[in-house]
């Protein structure tokens, strides 16, 4: 085993390297992006971690290359209010405005709102009040061409053998 990594270390260390492209000018437009998303995020640790993000993947870069992924998440579990429909609407549009080559995900926590017993602990009431709230938001007005919602209980469902493994070992 020691021979095989002395030999990948020296094989790749006399390999060419790469030359690494050229960093891309940070534009007004990448700055308005920029702005604009700080506006929204309260979990960004700095502004430079943010603007490097932008940069490697935002505005300008490839289509079919990554995006620029946020995300939010919520328990299903009754009407929404005025704040909520409106001002997420407001925040997720921001976020990924034209251009911006970002993708906002959200998690319909049903599974949590199942454990937390909202709507009485009925799962099916849960996914008809996580259905409702989607299509508030889509007549608060959020443009959903860049949003996916991921139900908690598929992905874990999908996932099992890596999120029970993980939630065991951090319990």
């Amino acid at each position: 085993l020691t021979c095989t990594r002395y030999a990948l270390a020296i094989t790749e260390a006399t390999m060419p390297k790469k030359e690494a492209p050229p960093p891309r000018p940070w534009t007004d437009d990448l700055e308005a992006d920029l702005q604009r998303i700080l506006t929204v995020g309260e979990e960004c640790i700095s502004a430079k971690e943010l603007q490097s993000l932008i940069l490697s993947k935002g505005r300008g870069t490839p289509d079919d290359g990554p995006r620029i992924r946020l995300y939010d998440g919520f328990e299903p579990s009754g009407r929404m209010h005025i704040a909520q429909g409106l001002l997420k609407s407001v925040n997720v549009n921001k976020c990924t405005a034209d251009g911006t080559h970002s993708t906002f995900c959200f998690w319909v926590a049903d599974w949590f709102a199942l454990m937390n017993d909202k709507m009485g602990g009925d799962l099916q009431k849960i996914v008809i009040v996580g259905k409702y709230l989607i299509e508030v938001w889509k007549a608060a007005g959020m443009d959903l061409s860049n949003v996916e919602f991921r139900w908690a209980s598929e992905e874990i469902t999908d996932n099992a053998h890596i999120y029970w493994p993980i939630m065991l070992d951090v319990a």
